[in-house]
């Protein structure tokens, strides 16, 4: 049986005659942004990679530029920053983006009283206003061109309140939500936009957040199953676990959806 690294990328034609020639991936040093960067590589995009360790970055280029058509652009910004973000815009001014896929974001987790209110805000302002602010400038960029390409990665936390992760899940519901309001606007406009809602992923999240996650979807499992479904979908749950989980919440009542997440992010805490 093979891996899921090694499962194709369905779209790949499809996504390169849809949305042109360079995308922009934020996170792009670790987990699923790193696997989305990678998997539009293999599908031909020139990249721009953003995140803040810069090592990383240029690490990751050299392995990325042997499948592109040049070397991957870098870019270490600080998102939680805003002229940061205006900078990634002018860095970005005079290459044919056509694609952007805003995977930069962590989590926090545990009571919220108990938590450190600067990492709070801190969380809010990367996972919300900077995701905001790159989506404002890249949809009116994909709009005058009329046409271009938007994930936002949501969560399975997205949909409900979660206990011990309360700011966290509101972050995703911010997202998700701006993702179901913009997809009909720019539609018309010929920009798609998906929101992608993962369950647990084995990734570097769950150590910044101080959560063990003992099992989960691998994050190129997430990049497949994402990048599969842009321009098909406004919402989609990449990965047989991701299905699975939402299909056993999805009977219960909101409240309940909260509590049952509540004791599933108490079992992750308790273990970290």
């Amino acid at each position: 049986m093979s891996s899921p690294r090694q499962r194709p990328l369905a779209a790949a034609d499809r996504l390169r005659r849809a949305y042109g020639t360079y995308a922009v991936v934020t996170g792009a040093s670790d987990g699923i942004g790193r696997a989305l960067a990678m998997r539009l590589a293999e599908a031909g995009f020139g990249l721009v990679l953003v995140a803040r360790r810069k090592a990383v970055l240029e690490a990751l280029a050299d392995e990325l530029e042997p499948l592109t058509s040049s070397r991957p652009v870098v870019i270490s910004a600080d998102l939680s920053v805003p002229d940061e973000i205006a900078r990634i815009d002018r860095d970005t001014a005079s290459l044919d983006v056509g694609l952007l896929v805003a995977a930069a974001g962590f989590g926090t987790s545990g009571p919220f009283v108990d938590g450190d209110l600067a990492a709070e805000l801190n969380m809010i302002d990367v996972n919300c206003r900077a995701l905001a602010q790159l989506t404002h400038i890249f949809a009116h960029r994909f709009a005058a061109r009329r046409r271009g390409g938007i994930v936002l990665m949501s969560s399975l936390v997205a949909f409900q309140g979660v206990p011990r992760a309360a700011n966290y899940a509101a972050t995703k519901a911010f997202v998700q939500s701006l993702a179901e309001g913009l997809a009909p606007e720019l539609k018309p406009l010929g920009v798609d936009v998906l929101a992608s809602a993962p369950g647990p992923v084995m990734s570097g999240f769950g150590q910044r957040a101080r959560m063990a996650i003992a099992s989960g979807q691998t994050p190129d499992e997430v990049a497949v199953g994402t990048l599969n479904m842009l321009g098909r979908r406004t919402t989609v749950r990449p990965g047989f676990l991701a299905k699975a989980l939402e299909a056993s919440l999805m009977l219960l009542p909101r409240a309940g959806r909260a509590a049952m997440l509540g004791r599933v992010m108490a079992g992750f805490t308790r273990s970290a």
